[in-house]
């Protein structure tokens, strides 16, 4: 059942690698029997010293959001109830596209905000941690203090809000505005 084994070799998912009896099952393996079988499609790793048979991935996995992720993401469109983010960035690893997140007012502040819009506009850049993703959408959660609005601009004018306590301030227009900002807010210069 099992012919010529050496580190390196390309399997596919089924393929048998080794007995029980000569070798462990590392990662991208399974049991099944005395069979220790490739999980993925990868390449085999004959770990001789300790016995262990493992599998790695032939392509990256894509850079997919899970629950406990944190995520950066530009703010697309607000509402009183909710608001939808485009997630550029999962972790520290950019996407080459993007997905969309949903940001509810329930997960939106430690405290009560009478609408979205006191917590964040579309075209912020909003740093936020993923809650769930039921129904293949990505809910997410601003309530944690390093969480929030991390760069704004003025509604007004353009120009980027600086932060004061809980307000934001425009320099240029005297604009005051309302933001959830995170304790990490950017400064441009």
């Amino acid at each position: 059942m099992i012919g010529e084994r050496r580190s390196g070799q390309f399997v596919t998912p089924g393929t048998p690698l080794a007995i029980i009896e000569e070798f462990l099952p590392g990662p991208g393996t399974y049991v099944e029997g005395c069979y220790v079988y490739s999980k993925i499609t990868g390449y085999m790793l004959l770990d001789t010293l300790n016995k262990k048979v493992s599998v790695y991935p032939a392509v990256k996995s894509p850079n997919v959001p899970t629950v406990g992720s944190i995520v950066l993401g530009i703010v697309e469109s607000v509402n009183f109830k909710s608001c939808d983010v485009s997630i550029k960035v999962v972790g520290r690893r950019k996407l080459s596209g993007s997905l969309m997140g949903v940001l509810h007012i329930s997960d939106a502040s430690p405290h009560y905000v009478e609408s979205v819009f006191d917590v964040c506009r579309p075209g912020d850049y909003i740093k936020a941690e993923v809650i769930s993703n039921k129904n293949r959408t990505f809910h997410l959660s601003t309530v944690d203090r390093n969480l929030g609005v991390v760069l704004a601009f003025c509604s007004r004018c353009g120009y980027q809000l600086s932060k004061e306590n809980r307000r934001m301030y425009c320099k240029r227009c005297k604009n005051v505005e309302k933001r959830k900002a995170s304790s990490e807010y950017w400064v441009l210069t």
